[in-house]
């Protein structure tokens, strides 16, 4: 066979290969209406001009998530080799998996939400949703996060009770030792801990105490007091800043500090096992996601209201603003 006639001939203009109909054309002509100033505020003035046109870049990852093609490495080889993706580009630059990995971490951020909030007012206008019937459902999805990296709010609620004892008990025998009286109150033990040091610091330095360190050397009491509160001090920072951590919540992960321990669907080994999780919540009408949230937070009676406001944000409705604005008044 003739080498030139087994050759197959692809012709450059997209347009006749690509149906009128096709999903990526009304992709394409909506995304095309919405304003992109918030995502365009994330470069900068002066540096240089990105290679590919940020509104593209968007279209493309848009059309890539609908494909259900996640991965950067596999969005540029689509680019490459997938005529809707080259239709989109509509002659840029083909990005690398770093620009389209930068683009999604470091661009999108919060100029996504905005570009979310406009394509449901379009939906709006175009009569698609009237926010009449909603339908709420979540989901538990795993964290990329170490499962055996809890810490359970009981245990550290537990063992800092258990270390205001000690610290009481270091109180007394300065007391015994120094005659000073020290209280110490679970309110105000880092306060109280302080006064211990400071009082035992200016006893070593009006005594002339040198530290010792090794076997066969003997410490002095104020060296012992002082090391104990110096260990204890450390322990409580670490208990505050996990209780602040919680935030209501029961558990998170070291790895991944917003994440809640929760109990999966898809148990494996039935053994009931927690695993560090997020709570995703959908919003849908009409087949239309008109909301959407991530929560920490393992009940979803607690997520309602918040994604209640979010679905209100994205309606101009009055009527209807009113009324989810008194439900969550009254609720």
């Amino acid at each position: 066979m003739d080498e030139k006639k087994s050759q197959m001939c692809v012709p450059l203009n997209y347009e006749v290969i690509i149906p009128e109909d096709d999903s990526v054309r009304l992709l394409n002509k909506i995304t095309e209406e919405l304003d992109y100033t918030e995502l365009y505020a994330t470069y900068s003035p002066i540096g240089r001009n990105p290679e590919t046109e940020p509104k593209i870049m968007f279209k493309i990852m848009a059309y890539a998530y609908m494909e259900f093609t996640y991965s950067s490495r596999k969005i540029e080889k689509a680019c490459r080799r997938d005529i809707n993706f080259m239709w989109l580009l509509n002659g840029e630059s083909v990005p690398d998996h770093s620009t389209i990995s930068r683009f999604r971490k470091s661009r999108l951020g919060e100029a996504v939400k905005g570009l979310f909030r406009q394509f449901i007012e379009k939906l709006c206008e175009l009569g698609e949703v009237r926010f009449e019937d909603i339908f709420l459902d979540g989901t538990k999805i795993e964290a990329n996060a170490n499962r055996y990296t809890f810490v359970w709010k009981k245990a550290v609620e537990k063992n800092e009770a258990k270390m205001l004892l000690r610290v009481k008990g270091l109180a007394e025998e300065i007391h015994k030792l120094y005659s000073q009286e020290f209280t110490v109150g679970e309110e105000s033990i880092n306060e109280d801990m302080e006064k211990m040091t400071s009082f035992l610091e200016g006893k070593k330095r009006e005594e002339k105490i040198e530290f010792v360190s090794g076997s066969g050397k003997r410490k002095d009491n104020i060296q012992k007091l002082l090391e104990s509160l110096y260990s204890y001090k450390g322990r409580q920072k670490g208990y505050d800043e996990s209780n602040a951590t919680f935030e209501g919540r029961n558990s998170y992960s070291k790895t991944d500090k917003d994440a809640t321990f929760m109990r999966m669907k898809d148990d494996n080994m039935r053994n009931g096992q927690l695993k560090p999780a997020y709570n995703g919540q959908l919003a849908i009408e009409a087949e239309y996601v008109v909301g959407a949230g991530i929560f920490s937070d393992c009940n979803d009676i607690y997520t309602l209201k918040p994604m209640v406001e979010s679905i209100l944000s994205y309606n101009k409705n009055l009527s209807i603003r009113r009324l989810i604005a008194d439900w969550i008044v009254n609720s």
